[in-house]
């Protein structure tokens, strides 16, 4: 007897809800099946089925039995799989979900790279909003999260972190003047995330040479010409040369090395964004989804260190 041959018709025997029904989804002769599961009951020495006329049920020890062979099988598959993604060619669709800010100003820029690599793997990316708790329904979610921890239950691992750093355009500061330190940001128009609603001051922290905060201050909001959860929009509103905007370094990083923003108080900092890369938990991973995390991760560190502050990025 081939045992587990007849694990797969017993157990399809049970989904199908009848033997000829299992029989047509295995393209098996319904005698086929009928003699396996027969044959299955001989070796096991009990009855696993109750067969009448109208249904089937699964006797007590069936019902025991039933969840240890799908275990069984799901592992072996599972093992097939692993063998064949070690061999086999990235490809397929990779869905992600991912911040529409990291998505335009950080991903898109690593993507002819990775197609270079992977040139059979298509991805398809959403970028809805805010992504602070990974969605089952992607492959690979990318997290943006800041004083919060992770919630779910899912594989993270750490991508980066991001700095909100202090910015302005060069012909607001040459019309307003250049802040020397914090408490002059109360003169100037802020350009803020919208957090007013729930939080009416703003926390700067000190920054070391090696990156660490050691220090930090609380003032008040600085008059706030425009609050909107849209960074692109504070970006575009900064560039335009509105005010003084708070951005996190991976948005702020290519107008900063091409003068079109300028840090302003580089000893300090405002808070800190967690950036992870999360998966389903689940046992076998597609290859497709390996390799796009192992390339998130060369790409922007896998550390809890800043590479757009540090010049890395």
């Amino acid at each position: 007897m081939d045992q587990l041959r007849s694990l797969r018709i017993f157990t399809q025997v049970i989904s199908s809800g009848s033997f000829a029904a299992a029989a047509r989804a295995l393209d098996l002769a319904p005698a086929v099946v009928t003699r396996a599961i027969a044959d299955l009951e001989q070796h096991l020495g009990a009855r696993l089925l109750n067969r009448s006329s109208r249904r089937l049920a699964l006797t007590e020890i069936g019902a025991t039995y039933l969840p240890r062979a799908r275990l069984i099988l799901a592992e072996l598959d599972d093992a097939d799989a692993l063998a064949g993604a070690a061999t086999e060619r990235p490809s397929g669709t990779l869905r992600i979900l991912c911040p529409p800010a990291f998505a335009g100003h950080q991903l898109a820029r690593q993507l002819p790279e990775f197609y270079r690599q992977y040139p059979d793997i298509q991805l398809e990316i959403s970028s809805p909003g805010a992504v602070e708790v990974a969605d089952e329904n992607f492959d690979v979610s990318i997290l943006s999260i800041g004083e919060q921890g992770l919630q779910g239950d899912f594989i993270v691992r750490p991508l980066a972190c991001s700095s909100f750093i202090i910015c302005a355009a060069p012909d607001y500061l040459a019309r307003h003047g250049c802040p020397q330190q914090p408490q002059d940001l109360l003169q100037h128009a802020g350009l803020l995330p919208a957090v007013g609603a729930v939080r009416r001051e703003l926390t700067l922290y000190r920054q070391t040479s090696d990156g660490q905060a050691n220090d930090s201050i609380r003032l008040a909001l600085p008059p706030t010409v425009l609050a909107t959860p849209q960074i692109e929009l504070i970006l575009a509103a900064a560039l335009a040369g509105l005010g003084v905007a708070g951005l996190p370094s991976f948005v702020s990083a290519q107008a900063l090395r091409e003068g079109r923003l300028q840090r302003l108080l580089p000893d300090w900092r405002g808070t800190t964004l967690n950036l992870y890369v999360a998966m389903p938990t689940r046992k076998y991973v597609p290859a497709r989804s390996r390799v796009f995390i192992d390339f998130l991760l060369q790409t922007f560190g896998g550390n809890r260190n800043d590479p757009w502050l540090s010049g890395a990025l």
